[in-house]
């Protein structure tokens, strides 16, 4: 475990986490404009995408310092992306947000990929979600593709950025 000076302890999740995970991630998806996920998560849904499905490669939990979860950040081999890549979705609970969680976990997260093989990671964000466009910029994420209009559940068309980071 490591330790921030800022009480942030970042970890990898535990199933005990899941409930903590499946409840800021729906209220996430609930507010809107900041994931492209649509459809609210059971715990059965989130360990099977972010804790044990078949191209899970890492999930790691940042804590407050009352030792609650107050983000997450996933890493899976994902369909479409080239060989020795892996995709990477972050989530931080809408209120109560603890600077500096976000870095925290990408370091983690970063280590466990480089040690693993992976040659790059990608981030596909929505074109309206500003935060997530500037917290994947500022971890080191470059622009490589947009793929334009991609419709969302209720018929508006919004672009979807993807990022990389390179090893």
């Amino acid at each position: 475990m490591a330790e921030t000076a800022t009480a942030i302890t970042i970890r990898p999740a535990r199933t005990e986490d899941v409930s903590a995970l499946c409840a800021f991630l729906n209220e996430i998806i609930r507010i809107g404009g900041t994931t492209a996920h649509e459809t609210p998560f059971t715990d059965e849904t989130v360990v099977s995408h972010f804790l044990a499905g078949p191209g899970f490669v890492s999930c790691f939990v940042a804590e407050d310092g009352s030792g609650q979860p107050c983000a997450f950040q996933g890493l899976e081999r994902a369909h479409g992306l080239p060989e020795g890549w892996a995709d990477i979705g972050t989530f931080a609970r809408p209120h109560a947000k603890l600077p500096g969680a976000g870095t925290a976990l990408f370091a983690a997260t970063k280590a466990h990929a480089r040690d693993a093989g992976f040659e790059a990671i990608n981030a596909t964000i929505r074109a309206d979600n500003i935060g997530g466009l500037a917290y994947y910029s500022k971890m080191g994420f470059v622009d490589y593709k947009v793929d334009k209009a991609v419709p969302l559940k209720d018929g508006r068309a919004v672009d979807r950025i993807s990022k990389r980071y390179l090893f």
